[in-house]
């Protein structure tokens, strides 16, 4: 009788220890998937908080652009003489202008400055311009042997181009250094009648206005 009572204090004891095992491993187990989800729930908040963020900032950056295209809007315009092909060219509202037009008595009787703000001394070689526009009375050919050289050089690249509201006309683009003062510029060369249209920014800083702005709405009757 006493063996009998022996054996089943040994079960439960047995049991109990078993059960308390059983408590400590679901502790355990509890312990760490709390602590994983409460990682998971961390990493996933500076997650959302990140992608947030940077949302922001895009949003920012998009609306800041989209006010400096409005700050531009609408486009001026200035239309030259009809006797160089009536050469239309549209720039920002907050660029002044200084054109020089119908000048028989030198090789270019269209020349054209135009800067935010105001326009600087033109004859400073030091200010780059953020737009110019030239008609050079030299043909196109002789014009574009200029650049053909310093392409050759290595200081210029020399692409095919067209403008946009004249596709019929074939000129060239050519990028780098285009005039002793200018290492970073972008020229437009396009031959015009018996005289050569270049229009050009002289910095990296307004390339942007050039690109999207100027060339798209240049025009001339060929």
């Amino acid at each position: 009788m006493k063996h009998d009572q022996r054996g089943a204090i040994s079960l439960l004891s047995i049991f109990s220890i078993l059960l308390f095992i059983l408590f400590v491993v679901a502790v355990c187990v509890g312990v760490v998937l709390y602590n994983g989800e409460h990682k998971y729930k961390t990493q996933s908040d500076l997650l959302v908080a990140s992608a947030v963020a940077t949302a922001k900032q895009q949003q920012s950056q998009a609306d800041q652009k989209q006010f400096a295209a409005e700050v531009m809007q609408p486009l001026q315009a200035y239309i030259g003489p009809e006797a160089y092909g009536t050469v239309t060219i549209y720039y920002p509202k907050t660029y002044s202008a200084y054109i020089i037009a119908n000048n028989t008595d030198t090789s270019t009787p269209v020349n054209g400055y135009f800067q935010p703000g105001y326009v600087p001394d033109t004859t400073n070689v030091a200010n780059a311009f953020a737009l110019r526009v030239q008609i050079n009375s030299t043909s196109y050919d002789q014009v574009l042997s200029q650049f053909t050289s310093l392409a050759t050089a290595g200081k210029v690249t020399v692409t095919p181009y067209s403008l946009p509201k004249v596709p019929s006309v074939v000129g060239v683009k050519v990028v780098g250094n285009i005039a002793t003062n200018v290492t970073n510029g972008i020229m437009i060369i396009l031959p015009l009648r018996n005289t050569t249209l270049q229009v050009w920014t002289e910095s990296t800083q307004y390339e942007s206005n050039f690109n999207s702005l100027i060339l798209p709405n240049l025009s001339f009757l060929p």
